[in-house]
């Protein structure tokens, strides 16, 4: 008796078997939240249906800026040679939207084919019609950087209505579109051109909800001195806080991003820093793919389950048969308060919420006869998949991440600062000194004596207790204190010696002078007297 209903109950209790995270997502998509999304024409109102390819494709760079900040020429940087379709000039010269991407050959694959391949993560791109399909390619090119990720580059960003409105597609739904889909988000400015156009202001706005993936870039910075740099940065960060409504301060990345000389080169030191910054940001993408993906599909899943609580919502407020185009108009004015009834019977966050006066907009459009009542069984599908799926998929992430070789990006520009003597802090701080014959404490080791001796050392070592008397003076916390002691006594004997004294104060001056202590004393810096001799 009631053998469908132990059926169900038993499918339920049976957790989902995968064998890699993005197979599980590919089926959770596909068998728990696709059937909500349909059911309550998910798809009409916010994104298209996801596809296999955008669970497998590898982790993509959208690249957004105004014309000349740099967007093409970074791109170029990153992967030390030039690709196809690529132009550069001071004047709008990218007015496509090319993805970048690896492959065994060079060439171009143009809008009208990419969407129908199933293999790319860009066939919904589709809907956009044929005047941004003649607008997009897609280069393909044989380059180490692209055998981990895939870097989409937008044509400039116009000031001006009229340039706007000639580019036949909505630039800032295209966009929208890609800043689902995509682990980073670069928003290039040149150090000459803060002004943020309305183009572009439409264009951050339409990045909302992706606050965590945007980083932003202060390109050609080199071209100007200091003092105007702080203002610059300064004015960036005014400008930024107005469009980015979020509490923290967005990331602000500093430099100039290409090959050639540094004009003003006085400023070099900070730019290295900040390319390094910047480096390991991307190269630590495909690293956390699977948890971005895994993040989307959770969002995904919230705003959803609030669609399909409006949806049913207005349904059910439908008369049968007289008044539906009055009342139409009357819950389209009033959905605010739809919201917050929702809101409070359902207890869910305002932020899960979609903008209001989109939702509005596309309302006006819909023919509410066609929504449907609310439906639990779809509900309850998709909060199970919450709670219990999500939960094993994110020990699967780990596991995955334990078990497979430490993924980064590599090649073009990344292998430039990794090793050798222009990687970044190569002899600076506790490196300086690596490729001396002498110890580099040695010259200032009869400065370091004289206080040494003072401290009346027994059997030629201090105790702590002196050692620390002196350490203090330096000002730093003692947990940096005790850190600095620990790498000094090289013999672990709890006593200083006159070179782990000098040692002592060499890495308090490295300190002092704003450089990060290694966790270990590299070999250059043991004491003499301390080396194995083999």
């Amino acid at each position: 008796m009631f053998s469908w209903v132990s059926r169900d109950a038993r499918r339920r209790k049976e957790p989902e078997l995968f064998r890699t995270v993005s197979e599980g997502l590919k089926q959770l998509y596909a068998g728990k939240l696709l059937p909500l999304e349909e059911h309550y024409r998910f798809h009409d109102f916010h994104s298209p249906a996801l596809e296999p390819a955008d669970w497998e494709s590898k982790p993509m760079v959208l690249l957004v800026g105004q014309y000349s900040t740099g967007k093409t020429t970074f791109i170029r940087h990153l992967l030390e040679q030039d690709f196809p379709g690529m132009r550069i000039g001071p004047e709008p010269t990218t007015d496509s939207f090319i993805a970048v991407m690896g492959g065994e050959s060079e060439g171009v694959i143009p809008g009208n084919a990419l969407v129908v391949d199933p293999r790319r993560p860009f066939r919904k791109l589709n809907a956009f019609g044929n005047a941004f399909l003649n607008r997009f390619m897609c280069a393909q090119l044989p380059n180490p950087v692209l055998d981990s990720i895939s870097i989409i580059d937008t044509p400039g960003i116009l000031s001006g209505e009229k340039q706007r409105i000639s580019r036949g597609y909505d630039f800032a739904a295209v966009l929208e579109w890609f800043a689902e889909r995509v682990d980073r988000i670069i928003l290039l400015f040149d150090a000459h051109k803060l002004d943020i156009s309305d183009e572009f202001s439409e264009v951050i706005k339409a990045l909302k909800n992706h606050e965590d993936k945007i980083r932003v870039v202060l390109n050609k910075a080199d071209q100007i001195e200091t003092q105007q740099l702080m203002r610059v940065y300064g004015a960036l960060m005014w400008s930024l806080g107005k469009i980015i409504n979020t509490p923290e301060v967005v990331r602000v990345y500093i430099g100039s991003f290409w090959s050639h000389p540094l004009l003003i080169p006085d400023n070099r030191k900070l730019f290295e820093a900040e390319e390094q910054d910047l480096f390991k940001d991307i190269q630590s993408l495909p690293r956390n793919a699977a948890l971005r993906k895994l993040n989307d599909l959770i969002k995904r899943a919230r705003l959803a389950k609030v669609h399909a609580y409006i949806i049913s919502s207005l349904k059910k407020e439908m008369p049968n048969v007289f008044g539906k185009e009055s009342k139409k108009k009357e819950l389209v004015s009033n959905l605010g308060e739809i919201y917050l009834k929702i809101e409070r019977e359902h207890q869910i966050s305002p932020g899960d919420f979609p903008n209001l006066r989109k939702m509005q907009e596309q309302l006006l459009t819909q023919d509410f006869s066609k929504f449907q009542p609310l439906k639990l069984k779809l509900l309850d599908t998709v909060d199970d998949m919450l709670a219990n799926d999500i939960a094993r998929l994110m020990v699967m992430v780990r596991q995955e991440e334990a078990q497979m070789p430490t993924q980064v990006v590599k090649g073009g520009a990344f292998e430039g600062t990794m090793n050798g003597p222009f990687g970044h802090g190569y002899g600076e701080g506790a490196g300086e000194g690596i490729d001396d014959l002498e110890w580099v404490v040695s010259k200032d080791k009869p400065t370091y004596d004289e206080i040494f001796y003072t401290l009346s050392p027994v059997n030629g070592k201090i105790t702590g207790a002196s050692a620390k008397k002196e350490m203090v003076k330096s000002k730093l916390p003692n947990t940096v204190l005790g850190k600095i002691w620990k790498l000094a006594d090289v013999d672990k004997d709890g006593l200083l010696d006159d070179e782990e004294f000098a040692l002592a104060n060499h890495l308090i001056k490295v300190k002092l002078e704003g450089h990060e202590l290694p966790a270990e004393l590299p070999s250059h810096l043991v004491p003499p007297s301390k080396r194995r001799h083999e």
